[in-house]
């Protein structure tokens, strides 16, 4: 392997100048956060570089097993464009999440494409003045201002209010990515005058390729048989780092298989949860993010992660971890929300209360972590 980029201080540059050097047929890069030592070894850089690989981004995806997902320079280059046609044409864009991820990556390649200002959140904790900072100086340009962030990161700005929320405000769109955005988030945002654009998307399809549910210029997205969405299109990646059996498995006649359930209604998806998402309490198949959906729309309620969790009796436990606004709702309120809108077999039968949801990458919440901490816990009234 020819290329490796860190998140060192003041290297956003450096990233900038290594990906207009791979978008032009040049060394292939692989960005990486610091300490990320396991990941840079499980991409084997001693190897040759698959060809056609403009940048290898190294993931765990949502199962913990390290992949390298190989990216051309025409695939990052047709999803970039794209976004542009999208939005309303080429403009200024802030960076305020992990270029190692293909979120913040295709933010930096959407400037160089454009031409335009590139400006950077410091490193650090995420922070509503340091946000408000960062985006004074394109705020200030003319054309178009764009920028990118997790619903974790809005959520904030709208708590926050002041600067941060204002700064916001200003753009012309603010494009959420990483996790799902909910019908809370995105009311709050509708009622605070903030622009977002909720998207859908991967490492394997160039970062968001489904915006508020319609595809890209060129994206064709299908439902297959099992509900399992299925994408097309100049965006996708051409195979996983040295894993030709995984390549096999999710690539095929020019489609990518998703381990995703969704729906098409007129031409607009709806993401309805992972594959592997189900949950088979007493013998009913339960959907994670139906159950979470439901929590979600109750008034004070601001996140929820719901899990199975194994149990002699029932097979598996519906369990959930949430994180509330104030003191309230109760369990109890929760569980008649969910019984009014699922049913009775997709309420929870354990709660745990938590400040914040464990988080693995940008915005993208640790399942494994919140199943561990159900381990031996009871039934919380």
């Amino acid at each position: 392997m020819r290329e490796v980029w860190t998140d060192r201080p003041g290297s956003i540059a450096e990233l900038r100048s290594a990906l207009a050097e791979a978008l032009d047929g040049g060394r292939t890069v692989l960005p990486l956060a610091s300490g990320s030592e396991g990941l840079l070894t499980a991409m084997a850089p001693e190897e040759p570089v698959e060809p056609g690989t403009a940048v290898i981004i190294a993931t765990s995806g949502s199962t913990g097993e390290p992949k390298g997902v190989l990216l051309s320079a025409n695939a990052l280059l047709a999803s970039a464009t794209a976004t542009h046609t999208r939005l309303g044409g080429p403009g200024h864009w802030l960076l305020a999440t992990p270029a190692q991820y293909i979120g913040g990556l295709q933010v930096v390649v959407r400037t160089l494409i454009a031409g335009t200002e590139l400006a950077v959140l410091p490193p650090g904790g995420f922070r509503a003045e340091k946000f408000a900072e960062a985006a004074a100086d394109i705020l200030r340009a003319d054309g178009p201002r764009y920028t990118a962030l997790v619903p974790t990161q809005l959520t904030r700005l709208l708590d926050a209010g002041g600067p941060g929320l204002a700064a916001a405000r200003a753009f012309d769109a603010v494009i959420i990515g990483a996790a799902a955005t909910s019908a809370g988030l995105r009311e709050r945002a509708a009622e605070a005058g903030v622009a977002i654009v909720p998207s859908y998307g991967m490492s394997e399809t160039a970062s968001g390729c489904v915006y508020d549910g319609v595809p890209l210029d060129g994206v064709t997205v299908e439902i297959a048989g099992d509900g399992r969405v299925l994408i097309a299109g100049p965006v996708l990646a051409h195979g996983y780092r040295l894993r030709p059996d995984l390549t096999a498995q999710a690539f095929a006649d020019g489609w990518f298989r998703t381990g995703d359930r969704g729906e098409l209604t007129g031409g607009r998806l709806t993401v309805l949860g992972r594959i592997d998402d189900l949950i088979n309490t007493g013998g009913v198949k339960v959907s994670a993010a139906a159950v979470e959906r439901a929590l979600g729309a109750v008034p004070g309620v601001r996140e929820a992660c719901v899990v199975g969790v194994p149990d002699q009796e029932w097979g598996q436990l519906v369990a959930a971890a949430v994180v509330r606004e104030g003191g309230g709702p109760s369990a109890e309120d929760l569980r008649a929300a969910v019984r009014a809108a699922l049913g009775a077999p997709a309420v929870p039968k354990r709660f745990e209360f938590v400040e914040a949801l464990p988080l693995r990458g940008p915005g993208k919440v640790d399942r494994q972590a919140v199943t561990a901490r159900f381990s031996g816990a009871s039934p919380q009234a």
